[in-house]
């Protein structure tokens, strides 16, 4: 072999080599399967709309606790009441599973995941009147969030994450005043279950052994809608930028850039408001789409929120950015 010959085929080698290790980070996926996360989602449309009180929501709520303690989770219920839009008090129950990481790391400060899995009692987003008293079936908003949810606790049955990782499904966050109402107008009529669980936090944190703090939360909410765009939502640069670039950053690493987009959006009452003002910084993973005057898609708070709003596409964006984070 020539000296021409040998310094060729070093540079060959060379570029071989250098193309092998220069692996794109996209190529790298984490373990999520977005049929898993739809079939989820298509169980819990099955119950019919998760309203508070009906049985569908109790059918729900135990199939959720079983489906959790079957990935091995430590399942605890945080049950209370709080007043609703009209000043009754509402039953709540939260559900909130514990995943244990490696020992090395049992140590760690927690991540927290969250979604809502109540629906919305009434559809008062619908054009005729007489179509707002029907219930809401919530396929992208609240199904979704669970959906995706409930295939990241497979994911951890199987491998768990770096630290400890708890998943918290809340109840009562889509029973907010409906637009039908006449009476007293009250503050803070949303998100009842997180903000349960806010108000009691801290003192969960000096007496039970189940409480461990939080390094930072992440709430998917509205996150299988086939035109989905997830701006960065205000509330979550106040209180949890660094954490929200964190995502951001996977999410085009990934290639998810056109779901996880960089601009910003309105502050939104949602439940990681609450979870923020009680000392968790948190980020909001929604659907926010400014084209409509509610800010939200044009099916939001309707009767035409079902499983035509479900994109396997966007579950498996979502579900990857999750798992590459709390990896």
């Amino acid at each position: 072999m020539t000296k021409k010959n040998i310094v060729i085929l070093l540079a060959a080698l060379c570029l071989a080599a250098c193309h092998k290790s220069a692996k794109p980070v996209a190529d790298v996926r984490p373990a999520f399967f977005a049929d898993s996360a739809y079939a989820y989602i298509e169980q819990q449309m099955a119950f019919g709309p998760r309203v508070p009180n009906s049985k569908a929501h109790l059918d729900c709520a135990a199939w959720l606790i079983r489906q959790l303690r079957s990935r091995g989770a430590q399942v605890e219920l945080q049950k209370g009441t709080l007043q609703d839009y009209s000043g009754r008090l509402q039953p709540i129950i939260n559900i909130m599973a514990h995943f244990e990481p490696d020992s090395i790391n049992a140590n760690k400060d927690a991540i927290l995941l969250f979604a809502h899995y109540d629906t919305r009692a009434w559809a008062d987003e619908e054009p005729l009147y007489e179509d707002r008293s029907y219930n809401v079936p919530g396929a992208n908003d609240g199904a979704s969030g669970v959906g995706v949810l409930l295939e990241v606790a497979r994911q951890l049955s199987i491998k768990p994450a770096a630290q400890p990782v708890d998943i918290i499904f809340f109840d009562y966050e889509d029973q907010g005043t409906p637009s039908s109402y006449t009476g007293v107008q009250r503050e803070n009529t949303w998100c009842l279950g997180s903000q349960l669980f806010a108000a009691h936090y801290n003192d969960r944190l000096k007496t039970t052994d189940a409480q461990r703090p939080y390094q930072y939360g992440i709430l998917l909410d509205m996150v299988g809608s086939p035109d989905a765009v997830f701006p960065k939502e205000m509330y979550s640069i106040q209180y949890a930028q660094n954490y929200l670039e964190l995502i951001w950053r996977k999410a085009h690493q990934l290639g998810y850039g056109r779901y996880f987009v960089d601009r910003m959006t309105y502050p939104i009452v949602d439940d990681h408001y609450y979870l923020n003002i009680a000392g968790i910084p948190c980020v909001d993973i929604i659907h926010y789409d400014g084209r409509n005057e509610t800010g939200f898609a044009s099916w939001w708070h309707t009767r035409q929120d079902d499983m035509r709003n479900i994109d396997k596409s966007t579950l498996q964006a979502v579900g990857e950015v999750v798992m590459a984070v709390i990896n």
